[in-house]
């Protein structure tokens, strides 16, 4: 009887262990991008509040982007204003304007690489997660590539914080103020596209406020503008002082004003816990679920890291319907794969082709409401590129560049534009480090077990089938990374 006990026991532990590790592979997908198998194994161990308490772990040194010299960009910026603005330019002058042009966008492009090299080498994927979830949420341009890396910072360093600061802080961005053209909001002549995507697209959503309210908030917004340098200032001068109704308040509002009303509304959080859930979870939200986690970032009064912690712990997050459901990410797919196999890029630019054919250029979002996601990473064209992406970045080998490239950016054309309109060819020119790859795998690992580590969705029988136990386990990896399968978190 003894024996019996003892052996149902060891096999009631075994499937714990095994839960627990399938729990661990998904949260590490969703809330980073990946985790190594000695990692994996490693986690598994611990209690689950445990691994996602590790998650949050603050960096031991300053996380943040510093690709861009400030005093550089400070000092072309001064010289451009001056260029722009007198009426006629000599053609040194004309020359100066160009030159300085082209050097922001070589180095707009040298940022880009930059942050995706960094979530490829973080240790900290969450907050590169979070990053990245901001960056779609808070959707921007700039052609000044210090505008870009601050707004980039500013979403790092509060991402999993105050809620009320991230908002804040982006809003007094000069890539923000820029792009939605609040430096033109003036008392008598106010502007209104920052107060209406600040409503509709950053914290309430459509139909939670009034034409009305947009107007009332703009006239709070006059004034905030950037100086010459890139700094925030408020210019009192430019503010309409006067008295505002803003959903049914009534006083001498400024924009923190404005920001902490909307923040008194629950449909805020709602919203945000909305696109948390799309983005972390499954594309179709579950109103409980949705209702359960805005509930508890309102009564957090608005701490992100509480969000995502709630998130994280719930039982409904590791439900079969939510695992190996969604469709990665460009950014998400790239970098995932470069974390796994330890890819060096010997030829860095072919990052940027390689997100501007998959349609998720960073720092380039198609408009102010950010990527759509879901479905729409996926066409016939981008998908067989997909495919074809893991055998090129662990083989190398040539690839053509056609696709999904935004018409809007010039950059990426002019990048992928030869003199006779061909279609761009590259070598991809990467290393995947195959035996630091092999060494984080157990010694009998069969391939059948590599593929389950692999793919997230569960495991069919015509996937089972392909994978032979005669097969290499480096072989086996690359079949797997070419699977549509591959493409599901």
């Amino acid at each position: 009887m003894a024996f019996y006990l003892g052996h149902t026991l060891k096999i009631a532990e075994t499937m714990n262990a095994h839960d627990n590790f399938l729990k661990v592979k998904h949260l590490y997908n969703r809330a980073g991008f990946g985790i190594s198998y000695a990692d994996l194994q490693k986690l598994s161990k611990k209690k689950l509040n445990k691994v996602v308490d590790g998650l949050f772990k603050s960096p031991d040194k300053d996380e943040s982007l510093a690709l861009v010299d400030s005093s550089e960009s400070k000092r072309q910026l001064l010289v451009q204003a001056g260029l722009y603005a007198k009426k006629d330019l000599t053609d040194e002058e004309k020359k100066m304007r160009q030159e300085i042009v082209r050097m922001q966008n070589e180095v707009s492009r040298d940022l880009n690489i930059a942050w995706v090299n960094k979530m490829i080498n973080t240790a900290t994927p969450l907050t590169e997660k979070m990053t990245l979830f901001w960056h779609g949420h808070f959707a921007c341009r700039s052609n000044n590539p210090m505008y870009a890396q601050q707004l980039n910072n500013i979403q790092r360093t509060h991402g999993l914080g105050d809620f009320r600061t991230l908002l804040i802080e982006v809003s007094k961005s000069p890539a923000m103020l820029q792009y939605l053209n609040n430096q033109q909001n003036r008392k008598g002549h106010p502007n209104e596209n920052f107060a209406r995507e600040l409503m509709e697209l950053f914290t309430l959503g459509r139909g939670n406020y009034t034409e009305q309210d947009i107007k009332e908030s703009a006239r709070s917004f006059t004034g905030w503008m950037f100086d010459k340098d890139g700094s925030f200032i408020f210019r009192q001068n430019q503010h309409d002082a006067g008295t505002k109704t803003f959903f049914g308040k009534v006083g001498n509002f400024q924009g923190e004003h404005i920001i902490d009303i909307i923040l008194e509304k629950p449909q805020t959080a709602t919203f945000i816990a909305q696109k948390v859930y799309k983005f972390f979870v499954n594309d179709t939200t579950n109103d409980a679920q949705v209702k359960e986690l805005a509930d508890h970032f309102y009564n957090s009064k608005y701490n992100i890291s509480e969000l995502m912690k709630k998130l994280f712990t719930s039982e409904w997050f590791y439900n079969p319907e939510n695992v190996g459901t969604k469709i990665k990410s460009p950014a998400e797919f790239l970098v995932g794969l470069s974390r796994s196999f330890y890819v060096t890029y010997n030829k860095p630019q072919v990052l940027i082709q390689l997100q501007s054919s998959l349609g998720q250029y960073l720092f380039n979002p198609p408009n102010v409401a950010g990527w759509p996601g879901g479905k729409s990473w996926i066409d016939s064209s981008s998908l067989m590129l997909r495919m074809r992406i893991p055998s090129l970045v662990l083989n190398d080998g040539e690839i053509d560049f056609s696709g999904k490239a935004d018409p809007e950016d010039e950059a990426v054309i002019a990048l992928n534009r030869t003199t006779k309109q061909k279609t761009v060819k590259s070598y991809v020119n990467a290393q995947a480090n195959w035996p630091r790859f092999l060494d984080t795998l157990p010694k009998n690992l069969s391939p059948l077990e590599l593929t389950e580590f692999l793919l997230q969705p569960k495991l069919n029988t015509k996937i089972t089938q392909m994978v032979s136990d005669n097969k290499g386990l480096r072989s086996t990896a690359v079949e797997i990374t070419s699977m549509p399968e591959y493409q599901l978190c």
